[in-house]
């Protein structure tokens, strides 16, 4: 690699950082972050970055507010020491499910943190599943949105599983399920869902045959598990045999204990797009493995340097 290419992180996700660096060979950037008496957060970069592609891989999960704020203070820094580009790179893009104005007085989060990632002076964003595909254009600076999609599709074809089908957990995810279903050469089913209020839903259908067939779920994000607890239920309910789900970013909170064991999902693959929460990793029931994204973004961050194309790898 060019000497010119460095890679640093914040505390977001210390670990794929880690591992995206060592796909490079190359080490991680010194970089001394930590908090004013107050709170605030400190951040010096550790060594000459005049004129270097400088990558930032900042996750922004739990804490999430001081997630973004390092990623703001960090590329800041990087800007004032001149740094030739700055990349913030996004495994998981917070703040994404307030993408619209669904009701009268809300925000747009979504957008305000775009606009706050130009205005700190990043030059362009790679990402990975962002909850909704508009958020592409809330960005006046090139974003490169991979998906987990070929690294559980490599993982699927290592099962060896007959007589599958593709499951959508419901209407929302749809195009994700169809991608998944379209790459694979099987089937796609759909749970159709009518919400009864703002945190209960009643399964109405399911669009498609599941009878003594695997079901593979796969979705964006899991928090409490609700959406794919349910409609793993109402594929076993149809018949299914087994049921594997496929996300991507597993924040796993309060109540996915309690809500995912007894589902029917036999086993949950999550990539390392963010640190596994405490619940997340004393799941027993479904088992949850931790699938590495780290050789996606690193090939993703070499081909930017390289200024090749990376097309192959966004689908």
């Amino acid at each position: 690699m060019a000497n010119d290419l460095k890679i640093f992180c914040g505390n977001g996700c210390p670990k794929l950082a880690g591992e995206i660096a060592k796909y490079l060979n190359l080490t991680l950037g010194q970089i001394n972050i930590g908090r004013f008496p107050n709170g605030e957060v400190m951040v010096k970069i550790g060594e000459n970055v005049r004129g270097t592609d400088a990558f930032i891989i900042q996750s922004t999960s739990t804490p999430v507010n001081d997630n973004w704020m390092e990623l703001l203070i960090i590329i800041d820094a990087m800007r004032r020491a001149s740094a030739r580009r700055i990349t913030a790179v996004i495994p998981f893009y917070s703040y994404a499910r307030q993408d619209r104005k669904d009701q009268p007085r809300v925000p747009i989060s979504a957008k305000l943190v775009a606009n706050l990632i130009e205005a700190a002076g990043a030059n362009r964003v790679l990402t990975m599943d962002l909850h909704a595909d508009q958020i592409q254009g809330f960005f006046d600076i090139p974003l490169d949105h991979l998906m987990a999609l070929p690294v559980f599709l490599d993982h699927i074809r290592q099962m060896k599983l007959k007589d599958f089908v593709v499951g959508s957990p419901d209407v929302g995810g749809i195009k994700s399920a169809w991608y998944f279903a379209e790459r694979l050469k099987v089937p796609l089913v759909i749970v159709d869902k009518r919400r009864k209020g703002p945190a209960e839903t009643e399964v109405m259908n399911v669009i498609g045959d599941v009878k003594g067939k695997t079901v593979l779920m796969p979705d964006d994000l899991i928090q409490a598990g609700s959406t794919l607890a349910q409609a793993a239920r109402t594929f076993k309910d149809r018949g299914a045999a087994d049921i594997y789900a496929f996300v991507t970013h597993p924040l796993f909170s309060e109540g996915a204990d309690k809500c995912l064991p007894g589902s029917g999902i036999k086993e949950i693959f999550v990539t390392d797009s963010v640190p596994l929460s405490e619940i997340g990793r004393v799941l027993k029931e479904p088992h949850v493995t931790v699938l590495s994204v780290a050789r996606l973004f690193g090939e993703a961050i070499h081909r930017t340097h390289e200024e090749t194309s990376i097309s192959t790898l966004l689908h």
